[in-house]
């Protein structure tokens, strides 16, 4: 019915464009002892796809964003695993040439965009600065920087080029660091929470953009985020992270109607439903556990409501279920566990649920 996958890995991805296997960062602490953020992530991104990596804060989205695009803190090292984009293996280049696919084949959007750009910069010239790595200077960067401003949605860009940070609001700065990080034709971005900032009315703009500008583009997009929403709205395939590791993957729909892992279920039975007003709703007891700590069995057993003494005991292996792949003691011989007969909300649930009635209405406000 199901069994383990080979290799361990959740998908096979022959024809993957970004292919990440085995990937382990290691930090080293002040005491000289290392603690391991990211601990054997295996993924794959196809062209024109979008991959979301989901997970609560600390499970190691982030530091696995930054161990691809070899800009991890100081103290941190790629410990184990390869990735290649292509047929390149881009922890084997020199630093040098791993600039180059920095802001060229690889584009990264931050969390943050005003914690990103240079308040002391023109919005022009920052992005001239992303474009003279490519060796586009002048009045052609320039043209290519209205170009990119424009393609992102901001109006009158020949103007704006000439403004600063603090003269756009965070949607548009927002639309300024994607604008810069498609100043490279990147064949991969990644996009490290790229909606936290903003507001949802923007979120959902800042999400469409991206959706357009990829499939204009054909880039593959790892989208990292702890939100739902967001990965019912843009991406094609789930993977879902837990201290450190990929625990569950597979196609939005097919998790989104039918989530595998015990921590999966538990994130969709913490969102919040009109049935469950008044309640309290129903989310994972505990914290992810700190990167130091050392698992002889599954990483969530602590918390898991599920769990068995084998699960304390024993690293779980990967499990093909249909299209998905799970890494749980519980799949082993099943399909779906017996205890898990909840039914869970889908993606149009998550995406478009709305009061039944209206709470505030506003009408011809000025002000």
């Amino acid at each position: 019915m199901n069994a383990p996958l080979p290799a361990d890995l959740p998908e096979a991805a022959t024809a993957a464009l970004l292919h990440v296997e085995g990937l382990g960062v290691a930090i080293a602490r002040t005491d000289g002892e290392e603690v391991r953020p990211v601990d054997g992530v295996n993924f794959a991104i196809a062209a024109g796809e979008t991959f979301a990596l989901l997970g609560e804060s600390g499970c190691g989205k982030s530091m696995t964003a930054l161990a691809l695009a070899r800009l991890l803190p100081d103290g941190g090292r790629i410990a184990a695993g390869s990735v290649r984009l292509g047929d390149e293996d881009l922890l084997a280049l020199p630093e040098a040439a791993m600039r180059r696919v920095r802001g060229g084949r690889i584009g990264m959007i931050f969390q943050e965009p005003a914690t990103s750009l240079n308040p002391v910069m023109s919005v022009g010239a920052q992005i001239a600065e992303a474009l003279a790595a490519h060796g586009l200077r002048g009045a052609a960067a320039r043209a290519e920087a209205c170009r990119l401003l424009a393609a992102v949605g901001i109006p009158d860009p020949e103007r704006r080029l000439q403004e600063f940070p603090f003269q756009f609001s965070g949607g548009m700065k927002q639309r300024v660091m994607i604008a810069i990080a498609l100043a490279g034709r990147p064949r991969l971005l990644i996009a490290d929470e790229p909606t936290t900032a903003l507001d949802v009315t923007i979120q959902a703009q800042v999400l469409d953009l991206l959706a357009e500008l990829q499939r204009r583009e054909g880039m593959a997009m790892l989208l990292i985020t702890h939100d739902l929403g967001v990965v019912a709205r843009v991406a094609h395939r789930v993977g879902v992270m837990y201290a450190g590791q990929v625990v569950e993957s597979g196609p939005r729909e097919a998790f989104f109607a039918t989530p595998l892992h015990p921590y999966s279920r538990k994130l969709f039975a913490a969102l919040p439903e009109a049935a469950k007003r008044g309640g309290a709703l129903d989310a994972p007891v505990g914290s992810v556990p700190p990167p130091d700590r050392h698992f002889p069995g599954c990483r969530f057993a602590e918390r898991c409501p599920a769990a068995f003494d084998r699960c304390d005991e024993e690293v779980p292996v990967w499990h093909a279920v249909g299209t998905q792949a799970v890494r749980c003691h519980l799949y082993e011989g099943v399909a779906i566990p017996r205890r898990f007969v909840r039914e869970t909300a889908g993606a149009a649930d998550v995406v478009a649920a709305r009061p039944a009635q209206s709470v505030l209405e506003v009408a011809e406000l000025a002000v």
